[in-house]
């Protein structure tokens, strides 16, 4: 699930990039909480759902096949129809490494009279130079052209080098190389893409506390961070897990902050920084209580009863 979630945190910075690839239109999307949902989703980590006026996107980032993908999607397309019944519902399913299994082409669930569709992209079969146009979709250009893994790379590779953001650079960088992992080995990602800076990338800090929850350890760390296990092992471990703390209050400021702008527009800074400064448990909160809030006294009163409980 790691490497999904990897292409999850991709469509919540670069949602225009995957409205522009998916639906064709550079149309703004807002995110929605799973909480929105009627009852508790089956996944609610992975789940993924965009709004337009008029439409709601539903996307599942797939490793590899899943046979409880179907219900899934007719179970997921239900809980939307009940809480937004006016609105068009677009459910894509896209798998990231390639194989022969022949899940990755079922676009129906059928049980009985029940029939649901939903739809389907096989990453290997799009074409990598349109995911190359957006800075947003470079990651996943790498496993685009499975027949040509090298020259996409450093193709890929050149055009993150010509990414102005220093920030942004940084983050599509580190998720590239997290994707590669999934056709290259570390050696190989490390050559073409260089070193990255662990503990100031928050895709890749994630994605390494993904794994660690899962249980397992990627080969791409170690080859990518040789550097940052020589100081684990020189006794640097308790600073590596505060950084990444560190970085995972950061990431949850930022799209908390993100929601709260697109919800009510720009804030005053006081109330931008104060709200940076929460600990993760409270901008988890935030995140759900925001969903109600109608106007900026609403978050300031927020604010205030948090500050005294």
């Amino acid at each position: 699930m790691a490497y999904d979630n990897v292409c999850k945190y991709l469509v919540e910075w670069f949602p225009e990039s995957f409205a522009q690839w998916l639906l064709g239109s550079p149309v703004s999307l807002t995110q929605l909480q799973p909480t929105e949902l009627s009852t508790e989703p089956i996944r609610a980590d992975s789940l993924i759902l965009l709004r337009a006026q008029n439409l709601i996107l539903h996307l599942e980032f797939q490793t590899d096949p899943d046979p409880d993908i179907p219900l899934r999607m007719a179970d997921y397309c239900l809980r939307l129809f009940r809480r937004y019944p006016d609105q068009e519902v677009r459910q894509i399913v896209i798998y990231l490494r390639k194989t022969q299994s022949e899940r990755v082409y079922q676009t129906s669930f059928q049980r009985g009279s029940l029939s649901h569709r939903f739809e389907v992209l096989r990453l290997w079969e799009q074409d990598p130079e349109v995911l190359s146009q957006y800075p947003g979709l470079l990651p996943l250009a790498v496993l685009a052209d499975p027949e040509n893994p090298e020259p996409r790379l450093r193709q890929v590779a050149r055009a993150i080098a010509e990414i102005e953001d220093p920030k942004l650079r940084q983050e599509v960088k580190a998720a590239t190389a997290v994707l590669a992992g999934l056709t290259w080995t570390p050696e190989e990602i490390s050559r073409v893409l260089g070193g990255l800076a662990v503990r100031e990338s928050v895709i890749y800090q994630m994605w390494r506390a993904e794994a660690l929850k899962e249980g397992r350890e990627e080969g791409l760390q170690q080859g990518l961070q040789q550097g940052l296990q020589q100081g684990l092992q020189q006794g640097l471990q308790q600073g590596l897990q505060q950084g990444l703390q560190q970085g995972l209050q950061q990431e949850a400021a930022r799209l908390t902050l993100s929601q709260l702008r697109r919800k009510l527009g720009s804030l005053p800074e006081d109330l931008s920084e104060t709200i940076r400064l929460l600990p993760t448990e409270q901008l988890e909160a935030l995140a759900e209580a925001l969903l109600d809030f109608q106007t900026l006294a609403d978050l300031i009163q927020w604010l205030r009863e948090s500050s005294s409980n």
